[in-house]
């Protein structure tokens, strides 16, 4: 194993998360759009961060191989939450980098799709695009 992390979350989604380290905590809030305050942070968001950047590290990664410049990628992470038929996840990532040639960048945002870590633990369990802007 290559790190850990541990976070602990009292009152689930209207409560109150942090991170064993202690260098963060956040207060948790139910969305607006989910009835609640909105008035802290819920975990699609949390989820959309992570995922965002991981992706962004596979792009850095692998821009070299693919004869592109990844430091100015601009990786945007949409994460939803769908309430039909239950609870279930869905999410779209979309990689920008300006003057980029197309083919190669679609290439590699592909190519990231499959190494980054978060993409591997969602693969064949929620509907996931993936495209280039």
């Amino acid at each position: 194993m290559a790190y850990k992390t541990t976070a602990t979350t009292k009152g689930g989604r209207d409560g109150r998360s942090s991170l064993e380290e202690g260098k963060l905590a956040l207060a948790m809030a139910l969305p607006k759009d989910l009835g609640g305050s909105g008035d802290g942070h819920n975990p699609e968001q949390l989820f959309a961060l992570g995922w965002s950047a991981c992706f962004g590290q596979a792009i850095l990664v692998l821009a070299k191989k693919h004869g592109l410049d990844g430091q100015a990628a601009k990786v945007t992470c949409d994460v939803a939450l769908n309430t039909t038929d239950g609870f279930s996840l869905a999410a779209d990532i979309k990689v920008a980098l300006p003057g980029a040639d197309p083919a190669k960048l679609q290439a590699l945002v592909e190519e990231a799709h499959q190494i980054c870590p978060y993409s591997k633990a969602t693969r064949g369990n929620i509907p996931v695009t993936v495209s280039i802007a």
